[in-house]
């Protein structure tokens, strides 16, 4: 499937679509509404929802998840700068604690990878927020392991630091960053703000990258903090302003179009998102694709969003949803080696009404067929 380009409205249309969202009844946006059962697409592999499974509760924010080659997993506390190691029947345990994390807002600990040779060079790879910057480190576990930074320099704030780290399917490691509160960011490619950043293990620029001098992969992003592949393809969710968030197919040196325009609309110069929301719905955090649905836990809308692909790189029907207020927000989702689908929370971030019990780390089994 060839990309959607982003289309210019007509005016006409445009005054009427203004007026069509400032109706004090508005009615959903057109991804968000679920479509009649005979025409809602099932997801393949589904997971049975009705079926949960706490791995772990009592944590503070947590953030970034990950898998060892065991089947356990790692996940980061984004304030307290602890990993955790979890394994289901098992209570947590703290196997490293990152020194130099400064969290304030929606800054701190954020993701974390594990290197896809762990089992030769045992690293673990963060994402964090210190006095200066937001950076890239590399360590082996350890209770306070000694840090290689990586990447330093990516400007910060205490919102819009973006945060996500995964290794691709390629090998290479993928970082999303936020716009630091500086939209303008966004478009400048001398920064590393406000964009989609591919590299070696080592830090240095993957090749094959747009400018083989850089780490910049994809440019014009607002908050990116979910990455994901299936199919031969990536995608990206990412926090809209006030009207619209996204998904979006990731090719390299794609322009997606932040902050001259938010949402569907715009110049053919900008790739279009294949999905999107109005913000209350959603606030997309972390992102993962199992077969031929992409899944994205929401924040602000408490709830997973699940997103048909057509395998070409776009969406093949009507986003829906599951788990609405179950649990509150929704920050990470992650497939397990285990092949169930694994959830965190994010009720104590100082903007949930967390349970006694939270923040949680869930997983639901798939459903065999």
């Amino acid at each position: 499937m060839p990309l959607k380009k982003r289309v210019l409205v007509p005016a006409a249309a445009a005054v009427a679509a203004a007026s069509l969202l400032a109706a004090p009844a508005a009615a959903p946006s057109p991804a968000a509404a679920a479509p009649p059962a005979a025409a809602r697409p099932a997801a393949n592999p589904a997971f049975d929802f009705s079926r949960p499974e706490v791995v772990a509760s009592g944590l503070t924010v947590p953030w970034g998840l990950a898998f060892l080659p065991d089947g356990s997993a790692l996940v980061s506390e984004r304030v307290s700068a602890r990993i955790l190691r979890l394994s289901p029947g098992s209570a947590p345990v703290e196997v490293a604690k990152l020194s130099g994390v400064q969290a304030r807002g929606e800054s701190g600990l954020l993701g974390i990878a594990v290197s896809p040779t762990y089992a030769e060079d045992k690293y673990v790879y963060a994402y964090y927020t210190s006095a200066s910057d937001n950076r890239i480190v590399r360590f082996k576990l350890a209770a306070s392991p000694q840090q290689e930074v990586l990447l330093s320099g990516i400007p910060k704030n205490t919102f819009h630091d973006g945060g996500r780290i995964q290794f691709g399917p390629d090998g290479l490691l993928y970082a999303s960053t936020g716009d630091a509160g500086q939209s303008a960011n966004a478009q400048n490619p001398a920064t590393p703000a406000g964009k989609i950043l591919r590299m070696r293990p080592d830090g240095s620029p993957a090749p094959g990258n747009p400018d083989p001098k850089t780490v910049v992969y994809s440019l014009g992003h607002r908050n990116v903090q979910g990455l994901a592949w299936g199919g031969g393809h990536m995608y990206a969710s990412e926090f809209g302003q006030d009207t619209w968030d996204e998904v979006n197919h990731i090719v390299a040196g794609g322009n997606y179009g932040w902050p001259k325009v938010e949402g569907p609309g715009g110049p053919p110069t900008y790739i279009a998102p294949i999905a999107t929301w109005h913000t209350k719905e959603a606030s997309p955090s972390g992102a993962a694709v199992a077969g031929d649905t992409l899944y994205t836990a929401a924040l602000a809308g408490k709830r997973l969003w699940l997103v048909p692909l057509d395998g070409k790189g776009g969406s093949s029907g009507t986003p829906t949803a599951v788990l609405q207020g179950t649990y509150g927000r929704l920050r990470t989702v992650a497939v397990g080696p285990d092949g169930w689908l694994w959830l965190t929370t994010s009720n104590r971030d100082g903007r949930g009404s967390p349970a006694a019990t939270d923040d949680r780390i869930l997983r639901f089994p798939p459903i065999r067929r």
